[in-house]
């Protein structure tokens, strides 16, 4: 995408005859004069259609995301026209390898859903009354007019850009983690070889891979979305399309500690399930973009957090953190990593400062600073000059 925030014209474009699709069975045609470009701004009070129905090998929210991004000519035409034109735009940022490498992920996640009986099929629809507890629901079900001011209520800030909430019922953690417990024994007793959560993490398992996944982005697209639109709009938190759910363990015979790290994500929502456990504290040292990954922490950036069954944590993914040794027992914790597509797209063209990194920040102060030090110093020298 050149840095107008517009993309080039594809080499082979879109057919400009009507083409059935599988969008509603909807027939549409692309404008002539159609040159696929997306806005650099969104069009936030359009309200876009949903694609869930929509077979294809992006995720459907991504399309929702996407299409207030849409050229003005294209926001009212049919669902079908609109799907089409986004499906070209991302099919020219996704290579083919990329393409197949998604296309054999479904595969296999079809195989594990296919062999691997759930032991509470509740856990696998959001159930919002079940799930959570009664303040973090209360605080989303007012009127739009007081939402945010409601949301901000149940929230504490402990450290700058991270926030601490009470966030899931006894029961839905306790279920949760009998359902990953349950899914570990069918890993063994059918020696099935899964993909664990990320390079870091040797233990765990990826909910997304066993059939959560329609649940977890209902969780996102409800309810951590709009948290991450108050709190994390500098990297995307209004336009969060896809996610990465896994559940990790620590303790005996399990991972130990996280080494310093920053997520793959632009928002990362961390919620303890139990069990019993000592140690295990996540410490952070500040947001970091990749030019200052390795700079040092600034004081006021030093914050370490204890984790409580419940609790949630939330954060940008870019916040440079580490988890602790389990020292005994064993801490099973929820992660969702939430990314916005609109994000990444657009930061490929920053220039200068970066206004959520921490040492960007502290850079653009200090030669503020200097400029403003320069100019005094240059007007006493012209009232010394003019006195003399």
């Amino acid at each position: 995408m050149p840095a107008d925030g517009t993309t080039d014209s594809p080499s082979s474009p879109l057919p400009a005859t009507p083409v059935n699709g599988n969008a509603n069975g909807i027939i549409g045609s692309l404008p002539m004069n159609s040159s696929y470009r997306l806005r650099l701004n969104p069009r936030q009070d359009h309200q876009p259609d949903t694609y869930e129905d929509v077979q294809s090998e992006f995720t459907p929210l991504l399309f929702t995301s996407l299409e207030r991004y849409l050229p003005p000519n294209l926001l009212n035409v049919n669902r079908e026209t609109k799907y089409r034109y986004m499906r070209e735009v991302l099919r020219r940022y996704s290579t083919e390898g990329e393409r197949n490498r998604v296309q054999k992920h479904r595969e296999y996640r079809l195989r594990i859903i296919s062999s691997y009986q759930p032991l509470y099929r509740d856990l696998y629809k959001l159930n919002a009354a079940n799930f959570f507890t009664p303040s973090f629901l209360k605080a989303f079900m007012v009127g739009d007019h007081i939402r945010d001011e409601s949301i901000k209520s149940i929230m504490s800030e402990p450290a700058p850009g991270i926030y601490t909430f009470n966030m899931l019922q006894p029961h839905f953690c306790e279920m949760l983690v009998a359902e990953v417990e349950n899914f570990e024994k069918w890993i063994l007793e059918t020696k099935f070889r899964v993909m664990r959560p990320n390079t870091m993490n040797k233990f765990g398992a990826v909910l997304d891979d066993f059939g959560m996944d329609a649940m977890l982005e209902k969780l996102m697209e409800d309810f951590i979305r709009h948290i991450s639109k108050i709190f994390f709009a500098d990297v995307g938190g209004f336009a969060l399309d896809s996610h990465h759910g896994f559940v990790v363990e620590y303790g005996f015979n399990r991972d130990i500690e996280l080494g310093f790290h920053v997520d793959d994500s632009e928002v990362t929502l961390n919620v303890c399930l139990g069990k019993q456990f000592s140690g295990g504290e996540l410490y952070f040292r500040g947001v970091r973009c990749d030019k200052h990954m390795n700079t040092e922490a600034l004081p006021e950036e030093i914050f370490d957090y204890s984790h409580v069954p419940g609790h949630a944590i939330i954060h940008r993914g870019r916040h440079r953190h580490g988890a602790r040794a389990t020292t005994a027992g064993q801490r099973i914790n929820l992660l969702l990593w939430c990314r916005s597509s609109v994000f990444r797209e657009l930061r490929k063209h920053q220039k200068g400062f970066v206004s959520w990194c921490g040492e960007c920040q502290r850079e653009r102060r200090e030669r503020l600073h200097q400029a403003v030090t320069s100019k005094k110093m240059e007007l006493f020298r012209g009232q010394g000059d003019a006195a003399t």
